[in-house]
């Protein structure tokens, strides 16, 4: 849990530091910060969801690719 923490904390500096930096104000960079790290899991959450797809797939496809004798 501690791990999890600390790279939350490291996600939301890199998202504040690159947004500051980029636009100079600390209200669009506190913003960013907030924002992009929930866009982010939510996307990860569609991520896993068509990785697993494309797993559960891969051995009918590996099937059909194999040569029949």
């Amino acid at each position: 849990m501690i791990k999890t923490i600390s790279f939350a904390i490291m996600h939301f500096s890199v998202a504040f530091a690159v947004a500051y930096l980029l636009t100079g104000d600390i209200v669009i960079g506190g913003a960013v910060a907030l924002v992009e790290p929930a866009v982010n899991t939510v996307a990860y959450y569609f991520h896993e969801k068509v990785w697993l797809r494309i797993k559960s797939a891969k051995p009918s496809i590996e099937a059909n690719a194999a040569p029949s004798h």
